[in-house]
């Protein structure tokens, strides 16, 4: 990854020498910068009080709440992993949909080694692997908070807006993606 960014900023930098645009280039860079640094205040802001919310939401029993009602789909989903394993993977599929992502990447850290520890070919990764990768990957989030987040820092009028197409695209995803793990494993016993 770090070639194919170089190989832009190198072919940016020999594009803006040959047609004459080297002081726009230079501006662009340091105002990206200045709007980076802008945009990243804003969106810390935001992105503390949606944390503060969804701390709430985990002091208050209501993540708790969630993740007993998603072991059944998480037990349907992983059926042959251990309840250590499942119990992260149910808190980790409980933080995604709360939107608060810091919060699942170490469940899901957590469920990757358990699921690791419980795989018979080390060498190669499990269903439940793949699942737990695809699952994280497409979440389904009730609060996209990040997204809301980025838009508030851009200046939306309503940044909240993008919620029931968030929902929409966000349960595709995760169906096409479960459905994709399920049919590949198919083919590859078959």
């Amino acid at each position: 990854m770090n070639w194919i960014w170089s190989g832009m900023i190198l072919i940016s930098i020999i594009t803006s020498i040959f047609t004459g645009r080297v002081s726009e280039t230079v501006n662009a860079v340091f105002e990206g910068a200045a709007t980076s640094v802008s945009t990243l205040i804003s969106f810390a802001g935001a992105m503390c009080f949606w944390t503060g919310i969804m701390r709430i939401a985990e002091r208050s029993g209501v993540s708790d709440l969630i993740c007993r009602l998603i072991a059944p789909v998480a037990k349907r989903l992983f059926p042959y992993c251990g309840e250590d394993a499942r119990r992260h993977i149910s808190m980790n599929m409980t933080a995604n949909m709360l939107g608060m992502g810091n919060a699942a990447t170490p469940m899901g850290m957590l469920a990757a080694q358990e699921l690791d520890r419980e795989n018979p070919e080390p060498e190669v990764p499990s269903y439940e692997m793949c699942m737990l990768v695809v699952i994280n990957t497409t979440s389904f989030q009730l609060i996209p908070t990040t997204i809301i987040a980025l838009r508030a820092a851009a200046g939306s009028a309503d940044p909240v807006s993008i919620i029931i197409p968030v929902w929409i695209v966000s349960a595709a995803a995760l169906m096409i993606g479960i459905l994709s793990v399920k049919i590949m494993y198919r083919l590859k016993r078959g």
